[in-house]
């Protein structure tokens, strides 16, 4: 077979390129192997990363065994938890544009093989999809695994249970030792925050699309078959290499079926939508949400994981996992079981002998929490072009609601009013100016829903905003509002009074205001100042696409 590395260690004219892989201490017999880009989210800040260092040993330890040379390669990440409520988290979804572009550059500059990624938090695992699917060599993916459940007073909660915990406080509904207490307990150790949030989702999804192997999404972080699943991805990527199986063989059209069928059925964190768009973009597959919405009005969700229920990643785990799901979905026919995967094989072939082994997490496919997916886009005249809601963490007296609007135009101004005792129920609260191009950044909205969780709001208060939430986030949560304030959208044209009403089973939003006074509002509109002018976000800002195209950059 032609191998990509021959251009830096065959021939004559090569030798100055050997004698520097020499440098590294390679041996003549390694470089007259495939060269495999194992590349590493390891760092020392995000909880989900303090590990990679030992998986991505271990998917080393699976290339050399198989034949091949595996040389690692760093990538970047951002801890959204960490970056959570302050400027830092502007940096998030652009990261994922300069994870992919630096997957991009190592790969293309030392002409790999073939690539072993190993993310495993938010932005870090679809920036390395995209690489994937643009490089389109062969490549899978090996997560890092998810953090177990904490445990306070005997309860299993995880990373939205202390913001939660936040607005408790700043209501008097808990007290400084509790507080502390859900501080300590609730995150126990390494891995990726336990509840179906953006990490775990995109790591199930990655099953689900056909780019890892079974359990990818599942096993936790800290099990010793974390290590197995590893060093079998550093043996399957030979097994890819050899018979030349690459990223768009595996992402079809059909694969992208699979993964909004899976994400309709597990109820995955809405930052998903952004991420298969983009994803579907460098795959070169036409993507929209209209057809979201068409998967979703025939997809029942199965699962209600953390936020929107009591169970948690490790639990879906032990019921069979993403596989087990997915056979459920197969049961009416919502899967293309043809689809190729990087295991080699289908996914009905995958998923054949993978049963569910625990209805109380996995609900049989006659038995759903609905009948229709987890999440649902929404139109109307304040989002023209769409918003996305986790409908599956919607409270029931939520799914409709009708109220006035609490209008602010950052995040900051918004916490303020909402732990001040500024909101009141039935109010809709509208955050603008935090879409990708306003933040710039596209900021997750998680301390004001927690917030209102917190305080028991939640039912009884929407939120609405340009910007976007956690997966963490739970309540009426409506984000990705298109176009965004800072692209002339509707949102910025709301005023405080004006009557929003929310129909999510009908799949609409709008503001009570005629055309004709939208009109008006307009004319004497006045935009507001870019609030960051230089560095990198600022050139994000002029380059960043809308959030319906899945924010990535022209």
């Amino acid at each position: 077979m032609a191998l990509r590395s021959a251009n830096i260690t065959q021939g004559i004219e090569r030798v100055p390129h050997r004698s520097l892989l020499r440098a590294i201490g390679l041996t003549d017999e390694e470089m007259n192997r495939p060269i495999i880009g194992v590349v590493s989210a390891h760092s020392e800040i995000i909880p989900g990363h303090i590990n990679l260092d030992k998986i991505t040993e271990a998917v080393k330890a699976g290339v050399r065994m198989a034949g091949g040379t595996p040389i690692m390669v760093p990538a970047i990440g951002v801890c959204d938890g960490i970056a959570m409520g302050h400027i830092g988290m502007k940096y998030s979804l652009p990261s994922r544009e300069l994870i992919a572009d630096s997957v991009e550059s190592l790969a293309q500059a030392h002409q790999f093989d073939g690539l072993v990624l190993v993310p495993n938090c938010d932005k870090i695992v679809p920036g390395m999809v995209m690489a994937a699917a643009r490089l389109n060599i062969p490549s899978i993916v090996c997560s890092g695994g998810p953090m177990l459940a904490g445990r306070v007073d005997g309860e299993k909660v995880s990373l939205s249970y202390t913001f939660e915990a936040v607005g408790a406080r700043k209501a008097d509904i808990i007290n400084d030792c509790q507080l502390h207490q859900i501080e300590a307990d609730s995150c126990p150790g390494c891995g990726s925050c336990s509840g179906m949030y953006t990490a775990n989702s995109m790591n199930c999804l990655c099953e689900a699309i056909g780019m890892a192997l079974g359990g990818n999404g599942t096993i936790p972080a800290v099990y010793s078959n974390r290590i197995h699943l590893a060093k079998h991805a550093g043996m399957k990527i030979m097994e890819l290499v050899e018979k030349n199986i690459c990223p768009r063989d595996i992402l079809t059209p059909d694969a992208f079926h699979n993964a909004l069928s899976c994400e309709m059925a597990l109820g995955c964190s809405t930052n998903t939508v952004l991420h298969l768009l983009a994803i579907a973009k460098e795959a070169g597959v036409e993507l929209n949400l209209g057809i979201l919405n068409e998967i979703s009005a025939v997809t029942p969700n199965l699962c209600h994981l953390a936020p929107a229920g009591r169970t948690y990643i490790q639990q879906l785990n032990e019921a069979g996992g993403i596989y087990a799901v997915m056979n459920e979905l197969s049961k009416k026919g919502l899967l293309r079981l043809d689809a190729m995967t990087a295991t080699g094989k289908t996914v009905g072939e995958n998923i054949a002998n993978c049963i569910n082994k625990d209805p109380d997490v996995i609900r049989p496919i006659d038995n759903p929490y609905s009948q229709t997916g987890g999440i649902a886009i929404l139109w109307g005249n304040i989002a023209s072009q769409g918003c996305a809601v986790k409908q599956s963490a919607v409270a029931p007296e939520m799914l409709k609601h009708s109220g006035p609007a609490r209008v602010f135009d950052s995040e900051e101004a918004a916490i303020a009013a909402i732990y001040g005792g500024e909101i009141k129920k039935g109010d809709v609260v509208i955050i603008r100016y935090e879409g990708p191009k306003g933040g710039p950044g596209m900021r997750e909205m998680l301390n004001p829903t927690s917030a209102l969780a917190g305080m028991k709001l939640d039912k009884d208060v929407a939120l609405i905003t340009d910007g976007r939430f956690s997966g963490a986030s739970r309540g009426a949560s409506i984000g990705h509002v298109c176009p965004e304030a800072a692209m002339g959208g509707e949102i910025g044209l709301l005023q405080d009074g004006d009557i929003i009403e929310i129909d999510i089973p009908a799949r609409k939003v709008n503001a009570q205001i005629s055309d004709e006074e939208f009109a008006a509002r307009r004319a004497a509109y006045v935009a507001p100042e870019p609030k960051i002018k230089t560095g990198w976000l600022a050139r994000y800002a002029r380059l960043v696409t809308s959030a319906n195209e899945g924010a990535v950059l022209k």
